[in-house]
């Protein structure tokens, strides 16, 4: 008899050590199977076109492209599923995780044995969801500010002037100024950098 086929595992964490022992531990497990492994979003999502594994686990804080930002680009080109990881379980990144149809959702804190146990249970179709982070999630205000908000807000984050902010998002400087004044007034925050870090920090951005 033939043996059941394992499944296939992209890991992306841009912190070594726990890659290299989340490759380790879950690579001893007899069903799983470790195909490909990187330490940034962008790379992730080119190795999971290459390689076409059943499950991505992806660490959220990740350069050049957080875990949600792989995870679209991911399931936009890939027949597969994805499980993010998170140290920080800000509360309205779960909603914008489940918004990008991601099937997991985990805290780093979570044994390998535990993390083997939902791998298996995301690739044979089910969710799986942290309690306690859903229970954060729950209780989080809901966001006040528009689409447009948040967009100044996040470019706001990496980006110096609202010229550049203006450019990137293909609309006038002082259309940029009112959006990022009106989420201002809304969060009740001192600068634009502020309003950002208060949105960054609630998972809005």
């Amino acid at each position: 008899m033939s043996e059941p086929r394992r499944i296939r595992l992209l890991i992306a964490d841009d912190e070594h050590l726990i890659r290299g022992a989340l490759e380790a531990l879950l690579g001893l497990e007899p069903d799983i199977e470790v195909v490909a492994s990187a330490d940034n979003g962008v790379t992730a999502a080119e190795l999971a076109l290459a390689t076409q594994p059943d499950i991505c686990l992806l660490d959220l804080e990740m350069p050049r492209a957080d875990g949600l930002e792989a995870a679209a680009r991911i399931l936009a080109t890939v027949n597969t599923r994805v499980i993010i990881v998170t140290r920080h379980a800000r509360p309205g990144v779960l909603r914008r995780a489940l918004a990008s149809k991601v099937s997991g959702f985990v805290p780093k804190s979570t044994a390998a044995e535990d993390l083997a146990h939902v791998i298996r249970d995301v690739a044979a179709g089910k969710r799986y969801i942290d309690p306690e982070i859903a229970a954060t999630a729950l209780t989080a205000e809901r966001c006040p500010l528009t689409d447009r908000e948040l967009d100044a807000l996040r470019y706001s984050r990496s980006t110096t002037s609202v010229a550049q902010i203006a450019e990137a998002l293909h609309l006038a400087p002082g259309t940029v100024r009112n959006y990022l004044s009106s989420a201002m007034m809304k969060l009740d925050a001192v600068s634009r950098h502020d309003a950002a870090e208060k949105a960054w920090q609630q998972g809005w951005i």
